[in-house]
């Protein structure tokens, strides 16, 4: 077989044999590390941190599971590892200055949580499932249902992802985690119980991706922020509107104290451009304000959720974020950019 062959290529350290074994799953083992760590940046170390290993350790590589299944015992390892690191993060203090927000409703937690491209899905998000998956794959990188996932211990989370995010049999997942079929079945039970304590945040799941109402909602998003009409803007929110701002903690929830929040942000003399994107399978933008430079600078991304006809939650992220998504820094004054 020629994949034999590639192995034993590799295994004789060819290296454009490895990577003709393994790019094949490159895309599908970042948008699984994503899910693990909540951060693009963090999936992309483990990433790479997975192929080192795969590389080192081909000769260890006895074939009892196919490749793909022992690149995801690495990954998902790899993940473990890192998540001792990601959730020692501290959240970040209020930082936009002349801007003092409403007090929040509640304190988050995911607080490295991060936007996922969709440029990045690309050979990562329409893999085979296995039997045993329960989630769609649009709902399975959603920021909500990805929000949900980082509150699981890390053991569950793994689980959980393994076998009703990607299919994989009880057995395949107790050989990645080292363990037994029966501690992964106890592990994914208490995991289903502790995933469906956060349905608050997975009802914003969306429901009208890439459909024509949810391009006009967006189109009435971008046309009330941009002209600073926070009447038009609340219009499209639903009642139970959920805003969150990682790496800081506030979030707010409901349709009252999310006014309150854009009422202090979109105030008069402060002018703003959204230019568009996508991030987790649902609309996004680039937040850029103008400034007195002529130059209009990045404040942020938000992410956008639309269901049933209405925004029912937002997401901002720094502008650190942005050049995953190739968006600039600064913009020069003049007509919204289109994002590549």
């Amino acid at each position: 077989m020629a994949s034999e062959d590639l192995i034993s290529r590799a295994r004789a350290g060819d290296g454009e044999a490895f990577r003709a074994l393994t790019e094949p799953h490159r895309r599908e083992l970042h948008l699984h590390c994503y899910r693990m760590l909540g951060s693009v940046q963090d999936a992309e170390d483990a990433l790479q941190d997975t192929m080192v290993a795969a590389w080192q350790g081909l000769g260890g590589f006895g074939g009892q599971a196919s490749l793909r299944t022992w690149l995801y015992r690495i990954a998902t390892n790899k993940c473990l590892n890192a998540l001792r690191t990601a959730r020692r993060r501290p959240a970040k203090a209020w930082d936009i200055p002349g801007i003092e927000p409403p007090a929040p409703t509640r304190q988050g937690t995911a607080v490295w949580l991060g936007p996922f491209p969709d440029s990045l899905l690309d050979g990562g998000f329409d893999v085979p499932v296995g039997p045993e998956a329960r989630y769609e794959q649009t709902e399975s990188i959603s920021l909500a249902f990805v929000a949900a996932l980082q509150a699981l211990p890390p053991r569950q989370l793994a689980v959980l992802i393994l076998r009703d995010v990607l299919g994989f049999q009880a057995s395949e997942a107790a050989g990645m985690l080292d363990t037994t079929v029966r501690s992964v079945t106890s592990c994914l039970t208490r995991a289903r119980a502790n995933l469906e304590r956060q349905r608050a945040h997975l009802r914003h799941a969306p429901s009208t991706i890439g459909s024509a109402q949810e391009s006009a909602i967006v189109a009435r998003f971008v046309r009330a922020y941009e002209a600073a009409d926070l009447t038009a803007l609340v219009e499209l929110f639903t009642d139970d509107v959920f805003l969150s701002m990682p790496p800081m903690p506030h979030e707010y929830q409901g349709v009252d104290v999310v006014t309150q929040f854009f009422r202090v942000l979109l105030v008069p003399g402060r002018r703003y451009s959204l230019v568009p994107t996508r991030a987790n399978g649902g609309p996004a933008f680039g937040s850029y304000v103008h400034g007195a430079d002529g130059q209009r600078h990045a404040t942020g991304l938000f992410a956008v959720t639309v269901t049933d006809g209405h925004i029912s939650a937002m997401t901002r992220f720094e502008n650190t974020v942005l050049g995953w998504f190739g968006l600039p820094l600064t913009l020069p004054a003049g007509r919204r950019t289109e994002s590549t």
